[in-house]
């Protein structure tokens, strides 16, 4: 059986739902039935059925128990699939989702009873690899039990993660984000007003930089990465994102970083320092746009995805090349050292060797595009399991990424 494309299954229309029982146990501030009613809410043209409003006669209906939790992917893949069909909790015999024109309660109550459609079970219809987030992550679902109530909230904060991303975002900030974003769930503080707050703070730690007040920039600067970390969980586990929150979210990731970097070297200009601000400031720009630039390029023209997806050597790239935080890590050192000065001009190198690689990345691709033919990220499909057979570099993104 081939894998349905969620992207196409975000267009199909008129699915008739419902959604049949529920959980008093709240996973993130949401029971059951709720977080299936937002999840589905987001998608396309998507019915609910009741007693009240039932589907028309002959219309196929797909219903899901609403005790389980259901991956997002999953889900989507429940919605795009064409056929009738019992979808089976892995490892029983339980019956957790079911398309068909007949509706017998007693299949979710007590078991299959009667003749069902052809049984699935999550791998028949999802691909383990997800382009949106970066990473290998088999989509599943789990029955909503007091006893697993943390495993599930932390199965969703984990979820919700970038698989490949910078090294401080991977490995210092998911334990103190999963604290704050549980805080922020229980008092009720939505995704914006985190965005809206590390908005002040990206200024502010601009406004420290410019005024060579380093330690305090750094120490907002950080403040704001954190909260950029925490706002994006906080929508994706509590299902409260929006497309301006998304906008105004990745926008500012956008902006504010280069302005910091021209912020710190007014700054040291501030302080006397014998540095040569203007030309750092137009080398560290071109390294800036140029980088961001072949990632824009490699992905319209070379590949549908991401030039940090393509092969392990660019997702080991990706923990470290010149973005926001592997850059706060070297000024943050430089100033530990007594030297912003040099911190500023590392920076400025990072950027210009990070582009430098970057830009023989995307030539390789162009490359290997015409004369092999259409480039696969290396997580997807079986690649996973094929890169053990790779050297060093294959085993230690395997045993990082997957």
């Amino acid at each position: 059986m081939g894998f349905l494309n969620l992207d196409k299954a975000q267009g199909i229309t008129n699915r008739h739902v419902r959604i049949i029982g529920d959980s008093p146990i709240e996973i993130w501030g949401l029971s059951g039935r709720v977080r299936l009613t937002r999840m589905l809410k987001s998608m396309n043209d998507v019915t609910f059925v009741t007693d009240e409003t039932p589907a028309p006669p002959g219309t196929p209906v797909i219903f899901l128990r609403g005790d389980y939790l259901f991956h997002i992917r999953l889900l989507q893949a429940i919605l795009g699939f064409d056929d009738d069909f019992a979808l089976y909790e892995p490892g029983s015999d339980a019956v957790v989702a079911l398309r068909s024109e007949i509706y017998d309660p007693v299949i979710f109550e007590t078991g299959p009873a009667g003749e069902l459609p052809p049984g699935i079970n999550p791998d028949d219809l999802v691909n383990p690899y997800d382009n949106h987030l970066k990473k290998y992550e088999p989509a599943r679902v789990w029955q909503i039990r007091t006893d697993n109530r943390d495993e599930l909230e932390q199965e969703l904060f984990s979820s919700s993660y970038k698989g490949v991303t910078d090294l401080v975002t991977k490995w210092v900030w998911p334990v103190p984000a999963r604290q704050a974003t549980k805080v922020c769930a229980r008092l009720g503080i939505r995704p914006n007003q985190v965005t809206g707050l590390s908005l002040v703070l990206a200024v502010l730690a601009g406004v420290a930089f410019w005024y060579g007040n380093f330690a305090a920039g750094l120490a907002l600067g950080w403040f704001m990465t954190f909260l950029d970390t925490v706002d994006g969980k906080l929508a994706r586990v509590t299902l409260t994102s929006s497309r301006f929150g998304d906008l105004l979210d990745h926008g500012l990731d956008l902006i504010h970083p280069p302005l910091w970097y021209i912020a710190w070297a007014v700054g040291l200009g501030v302080a006397s320092l014998p540095l040569a601000l203007a030309p750092l400031v137009a080398v560290m720009l071109a390294g800036y746009i140029g980088g961001r630039f072949c990632e824009g390029v490699f992905e319209k023209w070379v590949a549908p995805f991401p030039i940090f997806l393509w092969q392990p050597a660019d997702s080991l790239n990706r923990l470290i090349t010149a973005r926001r935080n592997p850059n706060l890590l070297i000024l943050t050192a430089a100033l530990l050292a007594g030297r912003p000065d040099a911190g500023l001009v590392i920076v400025v190198a990072w950027h210009v060797l990070s582009t430098l690689f970057l830009l023989a990345r995307l030539g390789m691709g162009w490359k290997v595009k015409r004369e092999r033919g259409a480039l696969e990220p290396w997580l997807a499909g079986v690649a996973p399991r094929t890169a053990e057979e790779g050297g060093y570099c294959s085993r230690l993104a395997l045993k990082i990424f997957t």
